[in-house]
């Protein structure tokens, strides 16, 4: 899949706000990595404030899937989640513009056997992921260690676009974007015994998914991870990343292959691949991104959870 490069184009006056706000970004990053990770904890705090909406789904979000806590677990929780969120945001900043050579010594990598084995052997790999908000560098810090394809969703702003694919391809000259929708190349790379990035863990409407049970509530599941896996002749294999506590950095862990997947029921599939989402979360449930209104598409009947998104207006051309 090919990508346009950079055009003057780019430099449009209605693209310097976003061009001032990377510079910033990239500005503070120069910084050592403990004042970053201060900083991006005191931006969650002002987001906590500034962004209702947000808040109000990673609440729904929570009293969901724990009804069990207590109210003020869950406040902590959140309080937490949006730190890690601050946080996020200049860790892709790391992932895109720190030397290679300081982003790497930030990994603790385990299981890097698990995807030298199947490109051994030829097998093509879906790396199944989350979104972790460790996601973005994550990947960067995997990128430095393995050739991995990242599934990649076009911007709609085509300088940011040309920012971010540049940023997600450098740490591997050899690992490719592919659109989202582009399935044909997902399916011609895991053929070719390449392992591509893969998260099942959003909600993307009631085509292709089915209804299983994330934590006791019914969610509509992709099942395009045992589809990939059966039409790609490929291995699923979870991948997860954390954010280690004192500045430690970060633990990178690529997990054993999943056995006797896919099974041919793809019902099946799709709760042993919640239930795996499930433990991976609670394993550090606030450094998962709460935001995204994971049940928004319900059963037939069953309101939705979250209030109904305001549209912003479009301003006259």
């Amino acid at each position: 899949m090919s990508h346009p490069g950079f055009s003057a184009a780019m430099l449009h006056p209605r693209n310097w706000p976003m061009w001032a706000g990377l510079g910033l970004l990239w500005l503070v990053i120069q910084l050592p990595y403990p004042t970053i990770l201060a900083i991006g904890r005191l931006l969650g705090r002002a987001m906590y404030h500034v962004m209702p909406e947000r808040r109000h789904i990673a609440e729904t979000n929570l009293q969901l899937c724990f009804p069990e806590w207590s109210a003020d677990r869950r406040q902590q929780l959140l309080r937490q989640n949006f730190e890690s969120n601050g946080i996020a945001l200049f860790e892709m900043a790391m992932a895109w513009w720190w030397p290679r050579k300081r982003l790497a010594r930030l990994a603790h990598v385990e299981g890097l056997e698990h995807l030298q084995q199947a490109a051994a052997a030829g097998r093509g790999v879906v790396l199944m992921s989350m979104h972790f908000t460790t996601l973005e560098i994550g990947a960067a810090l995997l990128g430095q260690k393995a050739t991995i394809d990242g599934m990649y969703r076009e911007h709609a702003n085509a300088a940011f676009d040309f920012v971010q694919r540049r940023g997600r391809e450098r740490h591997n000259a050899d690992a490719m974007a592919v659109e989202r929708e582009d399935v044909r190349s997902m399916l011609k790379s895991m053929r070719s015994g390449r392992a591509i990035w893969y998260a099942p863990d959003q909600d993307y409407g009631r085509k292709a998914s089915v209804f299983v049970p994330l934590f006791g509530v019914q969610a509509a599941t992709v099942t395009a991870t045992s589809t990939f896996a059966r039409l790609g002749k490929a291995l699923v294999i979870p991948f997860t990343q954390t954010r280690l506590p004192d500045a430690q950095g970060y633990r990178l862990i690529i997990h054993p292959p999943l056995e006797d997947f896919p099974t041919g029921d793809e019902t099946a599939d799709a709760l042993r691949i919640n239930q795996w989402v499930e433990q991976a979360i609670l394993q550090q449930p606030e450094q998962y991104m709460w935001v995204h209104r994971r049940f928004k598409t319900r059963p037939e009947g069953e309101a939705r959870p979250y209030p109904k998104r305001r549209r912003r207006k479009r301003r006259p051309r």
